[in-house]
């Protein structure tokens, strides 16, 4: 993804010689792990850059002029929950899918008028996704996962449903279009939730603090 050119070429070949590309997926994730500050080189937060915002970048810029010229088209892109809240030690990935997010926005703004459709999904909370999250905190932390939140409890988010989003998406009739929508287990709060709900508990402990014998 990150070679000279390897976006491109693919976009160009699969144009001239498959077929036209109807709806594209921008799935590429940013995350180099949990780094303070002072361990975040430059070369690892520009990675993060890279993969989150350039990747997407150089991919509408070649895909757009064929889906410009035939009128019609759809690029759905996968954001996080750090393109709109950034934590410690998350400078690269924040920063980047925040980039990622704003740059949907622009896109948006440009071609929505030309018939293109930009959907950012934000996925705000853990998916059930073994190749991904369990890879990130190993086998026996997942599984663990799995039994205190997943299965029958529905408390992370399947892949199949995101996919069936995705899908919806892509077919809606551009009278109705959805430039951004958020995706959440039932039982997560959702990310903007988090503030309004740690000020509230606050709020209530100076209250019960306070409050007269």
């Amino acid at each position: 993804m990150v070679e000279e050119g390897s976006i491109e070429t693919l976009v160009r070949h699969t144009e001239e010689n498959i077929g036209p590309v109807e709806v594209a997926v921008f799935n590429i994730g940013a995350q180099i792990g949990d780094r303070a500050l002072e361990n975040t080189s430059l070369k690892a937060f520009e990675m993060g850059w890279r993969l989150a915002t350039f990747g997407l970048f150089r991919l509408a810029s070649v895909l757009f002029r064929y889906m410009e010229a035939r009128g019609n088209g759809t690029l759905l892109v996968t954001g996080t929950t750090a393109a709109v809240r950034g934590n410690a030690g998350q400078h690269s990935h924040a920063s980047a899918m925040a980039g990622r997010r704003m740059l949907c926005q622009s896109l948006n703004a440009q071609f929505s008028v030309k018939g293109i459709h930009v959907a950012h999904i934000l996925i705000d909370g853990a998916v059930d996704a073994p190749d991904t999250l369990g890879r990130m905190l190993g086998p026996e932390k997942f599984e663990q996962l799995r039994s205190e939140k997943g299965r029958e409890k529905d408390g992370l988010i399947l892949p199949g449903q995101v996919a069936e989003t995705y899908f919806q998406l892509s077919q809606q009739h551009r009278s109705a279009w959805t430039h951004e929508l958020d995706l959440h287990a039932y039982s997560d709060l959702p990310w903007w939730n988090h503030a309004s709900s740690i000020k509230k508990n606050s709020f209530a402990n100076k209250c019960t603090a306070e409050r007269p014998p």
